[in-house]
């Protein structure tokens, strides 16, 4: 009799395991390893330009409230629109960070939409970045929106559908139909805690995720259906990368993008970064892009007492970024797509991570994307 249970027992475990593999695997399948074309405004006849071979991008969603103080940014001492200054220097798209209710961060949805019709009319490619909140969204802040707040399980995910819906509609309708979206924000932990927090609930977060991703086709009408990212911050760590995509693969989530953080502070060096790119796109066979990093270009306290990889100057700074587009360009099977730089434009306690100087003026790792294009 003992036999015989234990002879199901492993049974079903053979079983089980011959499942995850086949769930693994089809995840796993390339997608295509293009990214789309930037989409015309519907008041432009002209094609849009042919993708060029790597995203060179920038999140800019303080740049309107910085101009709007009326701070006004130079290139060469000349002064420029901030967007005219990314553009003129090889930058050729941007990111949009989109929150619920903020307070006090700017980040609504018409807030939002405007950033997204001036980025389009210099040209720039729009990725979406859905945070699910009303504040910051990262692996130590899921926080769920305060309208959503006692809504069970059910009614959240209708809720998720339906903001991401209306939000990519209000974008398409303004002929600013973003090319890439990314449901939530640094969600190693999950989002919307505490119904989507991980490690624990996996099958809720799942749902959450799957919700975001239909709004974003359903609201997308007859354009082109915009990629799905899915971000972490694990971008020196494969162990911890390995555990979230293969979990996501498992529980049947439809992505075509790995996003990844990269703070050299935080994600490790540029070594461990080249390693965990290689793992994924070994393991994925995915398009894979930091969508996140910066340096500081004066001296400040991030690496701890630790010996910082390149200096805490302005030089410094691009010979960072310098690097790293060097090593995400060197991922296996041409899958390492692309870099944005979290905020070159930034006041307060952020503004040593920019891209201007104390008096607005562009550093030198702003060329750092136009040189790379001319190799």
């Amino acid at each position: 009799m003992y036999r015989h249970l234990f002879l199901f027992w492993k049974w079903g475990c053979y079983v089980w395991l011959m499942i995850c593999s086949v769930l693994l695997a089809m995840g796993t399948q390339s997608i295509g390893q293009t990214i789309p074309p930037a989409q015309a405004s519907s008041s432009t006849a002209s094609a849009p330009a042919k993708q060029p071979y790597f995203i060179y991008g920038a999140d800019v969603s303080f740049l309107q409230q910085m101009e709007s103080k009326g701070i006004a940014f130079k290139d060469n001492g000349q002064v420029h629109p901030g967007l005219e200054i990314l553009r003129h220097n090889g930058f050729n798209w941007v990111r949009l960070r989109i929150m619920n209710e903020p307070t006090p961060l700017p980040n609504t949805l018409q807030y939002s939409l405007v950033e997204a019709k001036a980025a389009r009319a210099l040209g720039f490619r729009i990725l979406l970045d859905f945070h699910y909140s009303d504040d910051w969204a990262d692996p130590a802040h899921e926080k769920t929106p305060a309208a959503w707040a006692k809504m069970p399980h059910e009614e959240l995910v209708k809720a998720v559908y339906q903001f991401t819906k209306d939000t990519i509609t209000a974008f398409r309708e303004q002929g600013t139909m973003p090319d890439m979206v990314q449901i939530g924000n640094e969600i190693t932990s999950g989002m919307l805690w505490p119904d989507g927090r991980l490690p624990d609930r996996w099958p809720q977060f799942a749902d959450l995720l799957e919700a975001g991703i239909r709004g974003a086709n359903d609201g997308k009408g007859a354009e082109q259906r915009p990629l799905i990212m899915i971000h972490i911050d694990q971008g020196g760590n494969d162990e911890t990368t390995k555990w979230f995509f293969d979990n996501l693969i498992v529980n049947r989530v439809p992505f075509d993008v790995i996003g990844q953080s990269y703070y050299p502070w935080w994600q490790g060096s540029l070594n461990e970064l080249k390693n965990n790119l290689e793992f994924m796109a070994n393991r994925y066979k995915k398009p894979i892009i930091v969508v996140e990093t910066a340096y500081d270009w004066r001296d400040s306290e991030d690496f701890k007492g630790r010996k910082p990889p390149y200096t805490q100057t302005p030089q410094g700074q691009a010979d960072f970024l310098g690097m790293l587009v060097n090593t995400v360009k060197q991922t296996p099977n041409g899958l390492g797509k692309g870099v944005f730089w979290w905020e070159p434009m930034a006041e307060g306690a952020i503004a040593k991570r920019g891209m201007f100087d104390d008096h607005h003026e562009a550093l030198p790792v702003v060329k750092v994307f136009g040189s790379a294009q001319q190799q």
